[in-house]
């Protein structure tokens, strides 16, 4: 708020002139303080910060003995194979076998490498679906939906995926592979080296050289 102060001029007596009248302006800047608070209140209590995100990596657990292998029930098996191919995917289920594993490719499109992962782990999606509805309606809390979606995707008859890549394979393609592992719900998967075996089973296909 603005204020005009008023100051009278110099000389006094009969005869002396009248000077005109000085007049100084000052700005109350106080509302203006006042304001600057509020907005910063306002601005504090409504941006959303942004959490820190990161990927969920689940490696395969190191036994105790070193010559025990980690076991894989074959009927909830899928194993990918990525190589320098940056556009195929190649995968097989069940547990390698020589002349008796088919393998098959695909792609990483949303009806490639995605469909696979929904069309095997059908069963996960539907449960965790209902339980996201539960959590959507406020039926169920946030840390109850996590810990039921866990188990349900940590089942033993839950798919398990294995990924492997070879030397050659690009670093984008595993990180596409473990997005759309958790797009399709899949709980259970591991990044693990090709085995020699199965290197020559791509070079027998002419995959690599």
């Amino acid at each position: 708020m603005a204020e005009i102060m008023e100051s009278g001029g110099g000389g006094h007596g009969k005869h002396q002139k009248k000077r005109a009248k000085k007049h100084s302006a000052r700005i109350d800047m106080t509302p203006m303080v006042d304001l600057g608070f509020l907005l910063l209140t306002f601005f504090v209590l409504t941006t959303q910060f942004s959490k820190p995100k990161t990927m969920e990596i689940n490696m395969p657990v190191i036994p105790k003995d070193p010559n025990k292998n980690m076991k894989i029930e074959a009927p909830t098996a899928l194993t990918l194979l990525l190589t320098e191919k940056k556009d195929k995917i190649y995968y097989y289920y069940g547990v390698y076998k020589n002349d008796a594993s088919i393998i098959k490719n695909t792609d990483y499109s949303k009806e490639g490498i995605r469909k696979v992962f929904r069309d095997r782990n059908k069963d996960v999606i539907d449960q965790v679906k209902k339980l996201k509805d539960k959590l959507i309606n406020h039926q169920i809390p946030d840390t109850t939906y996590k810990r039921l979606a866990m188990n349900i995707k940590g089942a033993k008859d839950a798919v398990f995926v294995i990924v492997k890549a070879d030397e050659k394979a690009k670093y984008k393609n595993i990180v596409d592979v473990i997005d759309e592992l958790n797009i399709a719900d899949v709980g259970k998967y591991a990044l693990v080296d090709i085995s020699p075996a199965e290197k020559l089973m791509l070079k027998t296909i002419g995959v690599i050289k």
